[in-house]
């Protein structure tokens, strides 16, 4: 089953994430399939940039997204009716 999901990035207490389309049975930060937006929650305001189109398309052919990454997508109206403007 293919998830769209976070992969981390960065040094130790200074995370940032990646929102990836991976295997479900690869590891957190293995291998992927396609690199879909990143998200930095340490910047002030929360720095976010999802390619809607692409994830619209990894959910159209059954990409099933984690929990994080369906909060993330839903910010950035993957899910609504357009893209967001933020």
């Amino acid at each position: 089953m293919v998830r769209i999901r976070l992969r981390r990035q960065g040094a130790k207490h200074q995370a940032t994430y990646r929102l990836v389309v991976a295997e479900c049975r690869t590891p957190r930060d293995g291998r992927f399939i396609e690199n879909i937006g990143y998200y930095n929650p340490r910047s002030e305001p929360e720095e976010m940039q999802v390619d809607v189109e692409r994830a619209r398309y990894w959910l159209s052919v059954g990409a099933q997204p984690s929990e994080a990454a369906r909060r993330l997508l839903a910010k950035a109206g993957v899910f609504g009716a357009g893209p967001s403007s933020g």
